[in-house]
């Protein structure tokens, strides 16, 4: 009887949620005069949790780079402003992609997506299998390795490693029939070896793996993946000089109002908004303002927050959590490595085929996107040499040989590599004093005593 009650109520918060944004429809205004070098859109809405984070994954999915932003939420209410541009830094003015955040942040929205489901939606075109392990040389190829001859299909994947832990979510489909995999005691047996191959010997750390018909938002679901097997928890942390330079994070409470502000300076990169926003969001903080700035080569975002519960942080445990979690928020997703672009004709085989060759030269991929598109395979992988080294620039002239010249491409030079690795975030994240943009800087937050 409780289980029929809690759907019935779940029923009429649906409900009532639909009703209510149909009598306060969002608004969308975008406007490409106000900014002489960024298209602003303005979004204004009735206020809920999770409205922020869904608000910038679209913008965040279309490749935008947002440059400056404001947000309010106070009261019922939310109203955001966004300077965006394009990946070539100008303003957005296809209309085609306009129209496209017209209609799903505008009122249309309300009545096909409602802000409950961020990001999530049922296929049948694929399998979804989400794995979580230890990080190790030769992962990637023992796991695609595994996937083909079990005759499934990659038709995605991205993975991500953080603090010696690794994270993917994999789409895959049947070698004979192109679509998604059904079988039960098949997809048992992928997720017992899948299990096996992420064990890794690791006792202290387990291993997971999930298949599902579903589709998550993959990036959002690395994130929450990660942050559910505690990955911001330091394995060393005696590293002086890593501690130095990770991103600048601070929590500090409000001495007049029940807010904490949360203060982050790092070096900008793509995406960086929605790794932080999805962070707070999943950990059930609510932002009620944010100032956002990353127009030159750093970032500043400035947060005000309560927990769900209306609570602000309480404690310095729960402080260090939040300071450790955006950290790692941060880094996971920032570029150890030399960047290699695989581009060529989609076949099975192809993801195991060129991790074993990348294996066999004692290279340890950090981060991988694989995407089909149009029968193309186009993936993307960062790799590091054997125990952490920079890469030999034969070794690497060696495996494009072996794979072809024109099909794998090299984006940086392993000369420079040597020197300074490619957007390490141990060595490359920005560290110092904040600049003085924050309502810290005058006195109106004071720190936990």
């Amino acid at each position: 009887m409780s289980e029929v009650n809690m759907s019935f109520s779940h029923y009429m918060d649906d409900e009532y949620e639909k009703l209510f944004r149909r009598m306060n429809p969002p608004r969308v205004v975008i406007d490409n005069e106000a900014c002489k070098n960024a298209t602003v859109i303005r979004v204004d809405s009735a206020n809920k949790h999770g409205i922020l984070l869904e608000v910038v994954q679209i913008l965040t999915d279309l490749n935008l780079i947002i440059t400056k932003a404001y947000i309010s939420s106070d009261g019922g209410w939310f109203m955001d402003v966004f300077n965006v541009t394009g990946q070539d830094g100008n303003k957005v003015t296809d209309e085609a992609i306009l129209d496209y955040i017209r209609k799903s942040l505008g009122p249309e929205s309300c009545v096909t997506s409602p802000m409950r489901s961020v990001g999530v939606k049922q296929t049948m075109d694929h399998t979804a299998i989400e794995l979580m392990g230890t990080d190790r040389p030769g992962l990637l190829s023992e796991v695609s390795a595994v996937l083909t001859n079990l005759k499934c299909n990659i038709l995605n994947a991205e993975v991500w490693t953080h603090n010696t832990r690794a994270a993917a979510v994999m789409h895959v489909t049947d070698e004979e029939t192109g679509s998604a995999i059904s079988d039960p005691q098949r997809l048992s047996i992928i997720k017992e070896l899948l299990c096996n191959v992420l064990g890794g010997g690791n006792k202290k750390r387990g291993a997971k793996t999930v298949v599902t018909d579903e589709a998550t938002h993959t990036e959002r679901r690395l994130h929450q993946m990660m942050f559910a097997d505690r990955d911001y928890e330091r394995v060393n942390d005696d590293d002086d000089f890593a501690e130095k330079q990770r991103p600048n994070v601070n929590v500090v409470n409000w001495s007049d109002k029940d807010y904490s502000v949360v203060t982050i300076q790092c070096k900008d990169r793509p995406k960086l908004l929605f790794d932080t926003v999805c962070t707070l969001t999943d950990m059930q903080y609510v932002v009620f303002h944010a100032n956002i700035d990353a127009e030159g080569p750093e970032a500043y975002q400035e947060y005000y927050i309560k927990h769900i519960d209306g609570s602000p942080v309480k404690s310095d445990a729960e402080r260090q959590r939040v300071i450790q979690c955006l950290a790692a928020a941060i880094e996971r997703r920032v570029s150890e490595g030399l960047k290699l672009e695989l581009c060529t004709t989609d076949r099975v085989g192809l993801l195991s085929d060129v991790t074993r060759i990348f294996r066999e030269n004692s290279l340890t991929v950090t981060r991988a996107e694989v995407a089909t598109k149009g029968g193309k395979a186009v993936n993307t992988f960062y790799v590091r040499g054997a125990s952490g080294f920079p890469v030999d620039s034969k070794t690497i002239e060696s495996i494009r040989q072996t794979i072809g010249n024109t099909i794998l491409k090299v984006k940086g030079s392993p000369e420079e590599m040597k020197s300074v690795p490619q957007d390490s975030p141990t060595r490359s994240l920005f560290s110092g004093l904040f600049k003085s943009r924050s309502f810290v800087n005058f006195g109106l937050v004071k720190s936990y005593s």
